[in-house]
């Protein structure tokens, strides 16, 4: 079970890399306008990123979302992670500690941002199927491994089948309210891909979660990724089943703005957020952060931590751009001013019929 562990992680971040495993269906941040203002009346220089999440103070929105661990090799991907979380003050997750409970050995791929920053905001992360058994003395462990300040319990029962042809949710909501109520650190739910709908959102607040990471349709189809790996085995059901549901979920824009819109706990915007317009929009509706993933990992392989830094600037320019032409001088004033935004096309339709907008 580790070895296979293992392996499935290394072909992850390769395949994430090297391949094209978007979605077929895009966020539908295309579909939301921000109402130009020509007279800011704010000094571009002194826009102030600085948010509030989880009762700590971030220096920008943006969370290194959870990607990778568990292999020989990933605690150096980890280690560039840190550093530039720690040095921006910004919050990460870190990938799935499946493998580190199956095989203690390899706990160093992980706790390596811990080692890099005693201070940097860690998330754990674990399945939520993962939990069943055991859902206590696992959590416990998963946020000890890496002295996390939060846990991240993930839902992907779209990417578990295809990776194996079968999943079994049962107890999942159960397993989540224990979890919730015997850990010490706040429970973070995140999607993979999928999305998160209003009534599951409305679920998870009523069983006392922190907060919601809805990652939408949009970004990395987990379904491909698994497509790919199926059939570089030559299991054509699998792989041939992955392909059509690639496109599978709720796009990022209709999830984010579902979840807002139905409950009062913080809300993480994630999946195929690419640009710092994407964040500010993700802002805007209603987000507390914006996750990215698959961007920070291909910049890290394409040009190393220089790389990865230079992407990041990039984003919190684009941010304070958008923000600055929409007449905004500080994130934190989203939380007391509605700022003007159009939303139209298929997204708009969506909304209607969820009964999310009228149709007046």
């Amino acid at each position: 079970m580790g070895v296979d562990i293992k392996e499935r992680k290394l072909e992850h971040i390769k395949i994430v890399v090297e391949e094209d495993v978007s979605h077929t269906v895009t966020t539908w941040f295309e579909y939301i306008y921000l109402v130009h203002n020509s007279l800011p009346e704010a000094d571009i220089d002194e826009v102030d990123t600085s948010t509030y999440f989880l009762g700590r103070e971030f220096s920008y929105p943006i969370l290194i979302d959870s990607m990778t661990g568990g292999v020989k090799g990933t605690e150096k991907i980890n280690e560039k992670f840190a550093l530039l979380a720690d040095k921006y003050n910004i919050p990460i997750s870190c990938g799935s500690q499946k493998a580190a409970l199956n095989d203690s050995s390899v706990e160093y791929t992980y706790n390596i941002i811990r080692e890099v920053s005693s201070d940097v905001f860690l998330i754990g992360n674990i399945g939520a199927q993962d939990l069943v058994n055991d859902p206590i003395n696992t959590a416990e462990k998963v946020v000890e491994m890496i002295e996390a300040n939060a846990l991240a319990i993930h839902l992907n029962p779209l990417q578990e089948v295809i990776q194996r042809g079968t999943v079994n949710y049962k107890g999942v909501i159960n397993t989540i309210e224990k979890v919730v109520d015997h850990l010490d650190v706040p429970v973070i739910v995140k999607e993979t891909g999928s999305g998160i709908s209003m009534g599951v959102a409305k679920i998870l607040e009523s069983i006392g979660v922190s907060a919601i990471n809805v990652s939408g349709a949009g970004g990395t189809s987990w379904s491909a990724v698994e497509a790919i790996r199926n059939r570089l085995r030559d299991n054509r059901l699998l792989s041939e089943v992955g392909e059509l549901y690639r496109g599978w979920g709720i796009p990022t824009a209709a999830s984010l703005i579902e979840v807002v819109k139905s409950v009062e706990i913080p809300v993480i915007s994630s999946g195929g957020i690419r640009s710092g317009l994407d964040i500010a929009k993700s802002l805007i509706i209603g987000a507390t952060l914006a996750g990215l993933a698959a961007p920070f990992i291909r910049a890290l392989y394409r040009g190393g931590f220089k790389e990865l830094e230079y992407l990041f600037n990039k984003l919190v320019f684009e941010l304070k751009l958008a923000l600055f032409l929409a007449g905004i001088a500080s994130v934190k004033e989203l939380e007391k001013k509605n700022i003007p935004y159009i939303i139209i096309g298929p997204l708009r339709e969506w909304l209607i019929q969820r009964g999310v907008l009228s149709n007046e």
